[in-house]
């Protein structure tokens, strides 16, 4: 066999954005809808590449069942020009640019394979190469849809509040200092500043902060978030085109361009190495004939020459172990998407993790009660009262405290006059008291009744105040509940530490030498507590997506190779920048699905480490694989050289050395060679995780 391969599964490219002015009119975008999936065969090389393979497969056939010669070369000729035309002419357009390409190289072994009779093996390389392409154009058009799809976060139109009452525009006319009203359930169409209205607002596609954010007078909110059950009046800040969003697009599309293009062994030196056998072939042609050989003599030595240089058994050296090592991870629950991404895997020396839907579940959890002293109710008395009057509430705080209390298996009344007050909580009758379930803010509210707080307040609400400063020392997330305007419990919200995650970061901590970083949009003390339970020791919080994409390059320039690991639209522009970007697949958006190198199908975390492992494995079997098939090359290129090769002992130490090589790597394909992988996690922080994994409101409770 004669054959020039490239990477099967292609390096990722960068996303293709047609212009500037694509991004800084989102609401064009968003008129379209979501952007729609470009069909598989819509895109040319896809259509050439299942043409090329289908006349292979019915020339093959016909071959194999005895068919007139005729009719299989016509079938395999065929695939030859559907399958071949378009490296061919990428080829020639390269070798007009004086650089030898290793299409052209690729296109002519095959054509000699042809003139030699082994059209097969010729027609089967021009498949590999159709399907590469294929996979290649596939794997970038598919993050140019997601790129589109961002923009159509921030809606199309805006409500602008004019002089003369209110106006529906277009929210790419919106120009700064404009007032916009943000009714309830309503997208956020600009960025901006609160002027008036308080309410809570999901801004976890920009910060991936896991709960709604209150919202009021004064604060900052972002085009493309979800406000909640309050209506807010807001001044634009910023164009649309300027929008925090708009730039999440930009910064996936600039990373990728400015990111350099990382290749395997065998395409770092494909370059020289083409020009160096195309030399050597037609020196070894045109000595012997100017030294007096007969023309056949000479045109058989350099065809041997040419078959056993071929760097088949070089390509086989690099592509089975990856392309095994890739098959079994992906039976494990990792897809990684190429064999350059499986190679980079096991040169990691840093993991940088996002927070919210990567370490944790994403989800709140009720993590602690405390009944004030004086209160006279227990546990379940507060959680049974907070649970009734959150229970008619859409908020993810009233989901996680319903949650607690049936866990509990507490018996929820029913709560009449129910209410809800937007960006400070809820209310309700329970048992003939008035209940009230919210923000610390409401704690002035019930000291007061409602109306302006005094310089004093009652000791119920100080020792209050005290419980909620202890819960939000913690990271966790501080709700009062009021029972007939006295307070009587501060309850703490936490996001659900995901059970295996302390185990992943201390496996990974033995794995690369160096501790894992925390990259989070998230406050500090949140962010900070979640690292002390998992051991993590370096934080870096309050982080909007550029600000992670400089924490990678930060990491990058201290000589780290690093692999990011997110799971949402913010995390995309860091998993775009960093050597290898893992997403996290179980809620990863669609745009981190497309930008990451590599995703954690099941969303186990133990699986990174064990990936990591089973790619170092991988590398030193390529580097075992190179050493014999340039040891093979080399003995029978000299033996050509200055002896007399036989072309069928030529084609059989060329053959064997290929297969050997190819059984070699495919080693990695059996089941032991991932638990082998895994074994660098087996018992690593299985303290830690049986502690993380415990029903938050019961740990707090003991």
């Amino acid at each position: 066999m004669i054959c020039y391969s490239r990477v099967l599964i292609p390096p990722r490219r960068c996303p293709v954005v047609s212009s500037t002015a694509t991004l800084s009119r989102p609401s064009a975008a968003a008129a379209r809808g979501p952007a729609a999936r470009t069909r598989l065969f819509a895109i040319p090389e896809m259509r050439w590449a299942v043409a090329a393979t289908a006349l292979f497969a019915l020339g093959l056939t016909a071959k194999l069942t005895g068919a007139p010669s005729w009719l299989w070369w016509s079938m395999l000729l065929a695939c030859y020009l559907t399958g071949g035309w378009e490296p061919g002419l990428e080829g020639l357009k390269a070798l007009r640019d004086k650089t030898l390409d290793v299409d052209l190289l690729m296109v002519a072994a095959a054509i000699g394979a042809a003139a030699i009779g082994q059209v097969v093996d010729g027609a089967l390389l021009i498949v590999i190469f159709a399907t590469s392409g294929a996979l290649e154009a596939l794997a970038t058009t598919r993050t140019e849809d997601s790129v589109r799809g961002l923009l159509t976060l921030a809606p199309d139109t805006a409500t602008r509040l004019t002089a003369d009452g209110e106006q529906t525009v277009a929210a790419a006319d919106l120009a700064v200092g404009d007032l916009v009203l943000v009714r309830p359930g309503d997208r956020i169409a600009a960025d901006g500043r609160v002027v008036d209205g308080a309410s809570e607002v999901d801004q976890a596609t920009i910060t991936g902060e896991a709960l709604p954010v209150d919202k009021s007078a004064g604060d900052e909110v972002f085009a493309g978030t979800l406000n909640g059950t309050g209506a807010l009046r807001v001044r634009v800040e910023r164009r649309a085109e300027d929008s925090v969003v708009a730039r999440i697009a930009v910064l996936v599309e600039e990373a990728g361009r400015t990111k350099a293009r990382t290749q395997l062994f065998i395409e770092k030196i494909e370059q020289r190495y083409s020009i160096g056998m195309v030399a050597a072939t037609l020196a070894v042609f045109v000595i012997p004939l100017l030294l007096g050989a007969a023309l056949r003599d000479s045109l058989l030595r350099a065809m041997t020459f040419m078959i056993v240089a071929s760097p088949c058994a070089v390509v086989l050296a690099t592509m089975p172990p990856l392309l095994a090592a890739i098959a079994t991870a992906g039976r494990h629950g990792v897809l990684v998407k190429s064999a350059v991404v499986m190679e980079q895997l096991g040169a990691t020396t840093r993991v940088a993790f996002d927070k919210t839907g990567t370490l944790t579940r994403g989800t709140p959890e009720l993590a602690e009660i405390h009944p004030l002293p004086d209160s006279q109710v227990t546990e379940d008395q507060v959680l049974r009262l907070a649970a009734a009057v959150e229970h008619p509430s859409e908020h993810p705080l009233a989901a996680a405290t319903v949650r607690a209390a049936r866990r509990r298996g507490l018996a929820l009344p029913a709560a009449a006059d129910f209410a809800a007050q937007p960006g400070r909580g809820v209310s309700g009758r329970v048992d003939g008291s008035f209940v009230r379930v919210g923000s610390p803010v409401v704690l002035t509210d019930g000291e007061t009744g409602g109306q302006t707080a005094p310089a004093s307040c009652s000791p119920q609400t100080s020792s209050a105040r005290e419980l909620v400063s202890l819960v939000q020392s913690r990271g966790r997330t501080a709700v009062a509940v009021l029972r007939d305007n006295e307070p009587i419990a501060v309850l703490g919200f936490t996001d659900q530490i995901r059970p295996e995650a302390a185990a992943a970061i201390t496996a990974l901590t033995e794995s690369t030498g160096s501790a894992p970083v925390l990259l989070t949009g998230d406050n500090h003390a949140t962010a900070a507590q979640l690292a002390r339970q998992i051991g993590i020791t370096e934080v870096r919080a309050g982080l909007l997506p550029h600000d992670k994409v400089a924490a990678v390059r930060a990491l990058q320039a201290d000589g780290e190779r690093v692999t990011m690991v997110g799971d949402g639209i913010n995390d995309a522009p860091a998993l775009a920048a960093a050597p290898v970007g893992i997403a996290m697949g179980g809620a990863g958006s669609d745009l981190t699905l497309q930008t990451a190198d590599a995703i954690v199908v099941r969303d186990d975390l133990t699986t990174i480490p064990a990936v990591i492992a089973l790619s170092r494995r991988a590398r030193r079997v390529v580097l075992a694989n190179l050493a014999i098939a340039a040891g093979f090359i080399a003995i029978l290129v000299v033996w050509d050289l200055v002896g007399h090769l036989p072309l069928p002992l030529g084609v059989a130490g060329h053959e064997g050395s290929t297969v050997i090589v190819g059984l070699n790597g495919l080693r990695l394909l059996r089941s032991s060679a991932w638990r082998r992988a895994q074994g660098h996690t087996t018992g690593h922080g299985s303290h830690a995780a049986s502690d993380s994994s415990r029903p938050p409101a019961t740990a707090a409770a003991s």
